[in-house]
């Protein structure tokens, strides 16, 4: 099993990346705060007025270290990684199978049955735990668990789209229950995006960025090419197939986190501020709890139901992209989505 390393993420303004030797060296107004061996890290990821040295960035090449560039608040600029690796007839594969619309189908389905699987887990969590009185989620909860049932009756990528946008509105229009401080800070009325309008879906959005960069890496380490999906189709400049497989991950690894985040109160509202735009940014700080909280919480351990075996949660990308990419290879009869129990 793949070890899990760690990923470095740099979000303070100012901050310049340099290579000693066998380390990453993190300086600071010329004060070297941070020495960390090249071998520990998995990936690199740098918001805002992060500088890097051309040393560095080559060395990390070398060592298979991808590094990310991203704005201070989140949205994907660009990576830098070595030359591709990974076994080209599974790539082939992969491409011969993006361009059959039935077998797009049967991925993009497992795909969904997992995110709506899952987001119906988070529903019920919630009313397990703290409201099984709250008729709306139960209402959410029955209706998510009827369109299961239409995803496995629709034959086309389009048909799956439309159950699928049925069900991101039915979750979202109870997620703000899902809430236990519901004050104007967290209020959660609908989901918006480019830009987010509101504290919470900022934290949203910037975790979906996370989730989406583990995923990218998780499938380039299998020999997986993430701009080729089946439900997300070729664009440019989009990860295609990464969106495809953090469908299933987005309710309860980014959704749960975010929650957690405001209901133990790790994040407060004083942490984020609305831009001339209209937009909603965090600050400095509340980024820096918010990707601690995103580490610490890779960490914990979980069985996973289909290779029973158990693994860390920052593995998660890492399996479902080797599953996936065992089914193209004709090693099972379909791909296996990530259920949480």
């Amino acid at each position: 099993m793949k070890k899990l390393l760690n990923t470095l993420y740099v979000a303070t303004q100012g901050t310049y990346l340099s290579k000693e030797r066998e380390s990453l060296i993190v300086s600071v107004e010329r004060q070297v705060r941070l020495r960390v061996p090249i071998h520990t890290l998995d990936g690199i990821v740098c918001f805002g007025n992060v500088l890097c040295s051309p040393f560095l960035l080559g060395f990390c090449a070398e060592k298979a270290v991808e590094v990310s560039f991203l704005t201070a608040n989140g949205r994907f600029l660009a990576r830098v990684n070595g030359p591709v690796s990974g076994n080209v007839l599974l790539r082939r594969r992969q491409y011969r199978m993006a361009d059959d619309e039935q077998a797009s189908a049967d991925i993009a389905r497992s795909c969904l049955i997992g995110k709506v699987a899952n987001s119906r887990a988070v529903l019920q969590r919630y009313l397990r735990d703290h409201d099984d009185s709250d008729e709306n989620v139960q209402q959410a909860v029955v209706r998510l668990k009827m369109s299961l049932e239409r995803l496995k009756e629709r034959t086309t990528v389009d048909e799956l789209r439309g159950v699928e946008g049925d069900c991101g509105r039915e979750y979202f229009s109870v997620f703000g229950n899902v809430i236990k401080d519901r004050n104007e800070d967290f209020y959660f009325k609908t989901r918006s995006r480019r830009p987010p309008l509101d504290n919470m879906n900022a934290l949203l959005s910037f975790l979906y960025t996370l989730l989406a960069h583990d995923m990218r890496s998780a499938l380039e380490s299998v020999g997986l090419d993430p701009a080729v999906g089946y439900l997300h189709r070729d664009r440019p400049g989009r990860y295609g197939l990464a969106l495809d497989l953090m469908e299933e991950f987005r309710p309860v690894l980014a959704d749960r986190a975010a929650l957690s985040l405001v209901n133990l109160k790790i994040v407060s509202g004083k942490g984020f501020r609305k831009s001339e735009s209209g937009a909603v940014i965090m600050d400095d700080d509340t980024r820096r709890k918010v990707l601690k909280f995103w580490q610490e919480r890779k960490k914990d351990e979980i069985q996973h139901p289909f290779i029973n075996e158990k693994i860390s949660i920052g593995l998660l990308p890492f399996v479902q992209s080797l599953l996936l990419a065992r089914y193209l290879r004709g090693y099972l009869d379909a791909y296996p989505p990530f259920i949480w129990r």
